[in-house]
């Protein structure tokens, strides 16, 4: 059994701190809670209306012990009630007060007394400040909110920071016709957080798939950990709060880059998770993937079939916004299709079938049995002689490929639409942009798992370097990873500076070489196009100005896009790669692309499609084209390089030049984690 289902799954229940007053917590949740089938049974101090006055003379009223305590008493007086609960067999507790540490004052020390409680007894602890959760087909709900009576059972779970943002969703749910399996508010956190709740649906049968949202993450690995597990096995949705929350600068533009926001959604979709930008998308997208899943791919085709064409146009713009291929179905596809359809119709893909006729079902089946479709979004608006889902089903076709159906019209057809496809087994939803949003999930659940399909190399081992990382140094351990570097000299007097530049050849560039100096640009320790003995002692003049004691004369490196990659220990997460536009506007436009380390090749080659500007990467206005395996094999070599030494914190390229002849790394930046707490 779970160490979570006698929260979950209790076989009975104390409510502590009940009341007969219709306006307390404690009457409110008491009621909430008669339904359950299991014996629930109340505790007041002052024993209102027969209740008991103690958890041990509750506790001993119910066979074989409580499972569950509910508490609904002060903040002062909760630490207390959980040792009497854990001393009458209580194993877990929901507590739903406020006036812990988030009230500061004596809060904190009520929290820190709670907290005390927990590791004393063991009890597992929903809370403090959570509305509850509610598992509806057990008739389970532990919630104070009006409303949750009428929430039907379902397929999805919703595990959500917020109480108010769990109810929020579970109702949306509802309306959607999905329903939940188990819904809960993870409030403070003290002792259970979403990693708990997310191991323990991995076993639970009644869910299909996991609605989740973050404001706040604790415990990286073990969110990263719990959401590779659960999505191996069912679809996991999240929505990550935070956009404009950006974290302290770090002392390298890759860690300005790396938010707290941004990191989050990018650990989160490479260990499984689809990411959504709101509540509406992440409604859509459950509903779409509690259906079926599609088989892992790397670019699943999608086909629409659409029986009103300005509709057909809002899902199709959706779906290429989001990066989603359309193909156009084989000849003989369409060679099928033009016998059941009027010539007018556009038949290549979206397939536009007017108001659907007596062949709407073959149509259906002409289109999913095309060899680029792996899976078929449906669309109309609801007909007196059209049934769409019916129509799917008797065509045969959905036995073979997942179908999403999207209808609208009047609420009561839509909901007779709803029920026929609840019927036959298949998604139903209304609207369509949320029908592009949860084909869009479909997808990249499918692109995600094939990109996980390849696990890390992991076999780098960190060469004989050590510190102080100046530029030079830093060069060295590209080097040795195998990442190309200009031509070079370190130099300690102006005689070596200008034997350098005639070793070398010029133009180069003439830079301070200081450990302890990152940005060299913004202190005047960067000079370039240097190609004569008097611009080499104007150079050297103004870097001894800048405090310069050592040079580092460099070939300077043809003209091409900058890119800025670097791995970074993030203080959540862990080791991270970031790759995004480079140079010094790499912290204004913060177009990037995240991953933890160690990552795969597979993972890495999808980080530059990811990139906003990304099409400067592959030969806009007849510029040079990047070889996306090379900066690939670049990330997961400085990723596997951060995960081999523990003594280093960030390791950074900026810029990283693409040429013509390739990818050269034009400055490197080495940071040691004594360094970086500084």
């Amino acid at each position: 059994m779970h160490n979570l289902s006698p929260l979950f799954a209790p076989r009975g229940i104390i409510v502590v701190g009940a009341s007969s007053s219709p306006e307390k917590l404690g009457a409110v949740m008491a009621q909430s809670l008669s339904a359950f089938p299991a014996p629930v049974e109340l505790v007041n101090n002052r024993g209102e209306n027969g209740m008991h006055t103690s958890i041990a003379g509750a506790a001993t009223a119910i066979p074989g012990g409580p499972d569950l305590a509910v508490l609904c008493v002060p903040a002062s007086a909760t630490a207390q009630a959980l040792r009497d609960s854990a001393a009458s067999g209580v194993k877990a507790a929901l507590v739903c007060a406020g006036g812990f540490a988030e009230a500061g004052g004596p809060g904190i020390g009520f929290a820190h007394d709670v907290e005390a409680a927990v590791r004393e007894t063991r009890i597992r602890l929903l809370g403090p400040n959570t509305s509850g959760f509610f598992v509806p087909h057990r008739n389970l709900r532990a919630s104070f909110v009006p409303g949750v009576a009428e929430l039907q059972p379902g397929s999805v779970a919703v595990v959500a920071a917020s109480g108010g943002v769990n109810h929020v969703l579970a109702f949306h749910l509802q309306r959607a016709g999905v329903g939940v399996s188990l819904a809960v508010g993870i409030g403070a956190g003290t002792d259970i957080t979403a990693p708990d709740v997310l191991d323990y649906l991995i076993s639970d049968e009644q869910t299909k798939a996991v609605a989740l949202h973050l404001e706040t993450v604790a415990d990286g690995p073990a969110l990263i950990d719990a959401v590779a597990r659960l999505s191996a096995v069912k679809p996991v949705v999240a929505l990550v709060v935070g956009r404009n929350d950006v974290s302290e600068f770090a002392q390298s533009h890759t860690g300005a880059l790396a938010t707290s926001w941004r990191t989050t959604r990018s650990v989160l979709k490479q260990a499984g998770a689809v990411i959504v930008e709101d509540e509406t998308q992440l409604v859509a997208a459950v509903t779409a993937l509690a259906g079926r899943r599609l088989a892992p791919a790397a670019n699943p085709g999608v086909a629409l079939i659409t029986g009103q064409a300005g509709p057909g146009l809002l899902i199709a713009d959706a779906l290429h916004s989001a990066g989603v291929t359309l193909p156009r179905l084989a000849q003989s596809s369409q060679d099928t299709i033009a016998t059941l359809l009027p010539p007018i119709t556009f038949q290549a893909n979206p397939v536009d079938t007017g108001r659907p006729g007596p062949g709407y079902g073959q149509i259906v089946a002409a289109v999913a049995a095309d060899p680029a479709i792996d899976v078929v979004a449906v669309y109309g608006l609801t007909e007196p002689v059209a049934d769409l889902p019916l129509s799917v089903a008797e065509s045969g076709a959905a036995q073979d490929l997942p179908f999403l159906i999207g209808v609208d019209g009047p609420d009561g057809d839509v909901e007779s639409a709803r029920k026929s496809a609840q019927l036959h087994g298949l998604p139903l939803i209304s609207g369509p942009t949320s029908l592009a949003h949860g084909i869009t999930a479909l997808v990249n659940d499918a692109r995600g798992r094939f990109q996980r399909s390849q696990v890390p190399a992991g076999t780098f081992i960190w060469p004989d370097l050590e510190g102080p990382w100046d530029e030079n140094r830093a060069k060295e351990l590209l080097g040795a990873l195998d990442i190309a570097t200009p031509a070079r000299r370190s130099c300690a007097t102006r005689a070596e500076a200008h034997q350098a530049l005639t070793e070398i050849g010029g133009p180069v560039a003439v830079k301070l070489l200081d450990a302890a100096v990152l940005h060299k640009t913004e202190i005047g320790g960067v000079h370039l196009g240097v190609d004569s003995t008097a611009a080499m002692d104007l150079a050297l003049d103004g870097l001894e100005a800048a405090g310069a004691r050592e040079f580092l004369i460099e070939k300077m490196a043809p003209a091409g896009v900058d890119l800025v990659v670097g791995v970074r220990r993030d203080p959540v997460f862990g080791p991270i790669v970031v790759v995004g536009l480079g140079g010094t506007a790499a912290e204004v436009y913060a177009d990037v692309s995240i991953r933890s380390a160690p990552l795969s090749a597979r993972e890495a080659e999808g980080m530059p499609a990811e990139l906003q500007a990304r099409d400067l990467l592959y030969g806009f206005r007849s510029g040079p084209v990047l070889e996306t395996a090379e900066l690939a094999a670049v990330l997961v070599r400085l990723g596997e390089a951060l995960v081999s030494n523990d003594s280093i914190a960030e390791i950074e390229i900026n810029p990283v030049r693409l040429t013509r002849d390739g990818l050269i790394a034009l400055d490197a930046v080495v940071i040691n984690v004594e360094e970086d707490k500084e």
